[in-house]
């Protein structure tokens, strides 16, 4: 099964947890502006981002985050973070494609859902309209907006990239 893992990250977070996943399933984990159409190839695509003001980032939440991390000192502002593509619009150019599986994943506060939101809906939903059966979806949890992770994310985040490999191979 070949598989890869797209993500948009600001604060380098959401790219933790995309590069433990990817460790999981022996697969590469890449940054949405670099992922083009590689993912159109993959048996299993997964695709994660941080959820912001309840949902997917958009262009200005990336923008304002990256900007407040500057004025505050933020040291790991990530190289793409305030890049006009992101996950909103690179899934909205994704090509529809015959029903192939994908996942879902956020990042988030650790508060309720009802809270915090949930970017991975978002995800799902337009990886559901694009063509793609969804066989997984799943939130990490971060500190703070700026992250750090909670302790233990990036080793659950490993175990359900396994788990995904583990479903594909199955399946096959």
């Amino acid at each position: 099964m070949s598989a890869i893992v797209v993500y948009e990250s600001v604060y380098g977070n959401t790219r933790a947890v995309a590069e433990a996943i990817a460790e999981g399933l022996g697969a590469t984990a890449l940054p949405v502006q670099e992922a083009g159409a590689a993912a159109e190839e993959a048996d299993l695509l997964v695709v994660g981002g941080p959820t912001h003001m309840h949902g997917l980032a958009t262009t200005r939440s990336r923008q304002a985050a990256v900007a407040a991390a500057r004025e505050d000192g933020h040291a790991s502002v990530e190289p793409h973070a305030g890049d006009e593509l992101g996950l909103r619009s690179w899934l909205r150019d994704l090509a529809q494609t015959e029903p192939r599986d994908a996942a879902a994943f956020d990042t988030r506060l650790d508060r309720a859902p009802w809270v915090t939101g949930v970017a991975a809906r978002g995800i799902a939903r337009r990886l559901r309209h694009r063509g793609y059966k969804l066989v997984g979806s799943e939130s990490f949890l971060v500190q703070e907006s700026e992250g750090p992770l909670e302790e233990g994310e990036l080793d659950r985040a490993r175990a359900w990239g396994e788990q995904l490999a583990r479903a594909g191979a199955d399946a096959r």
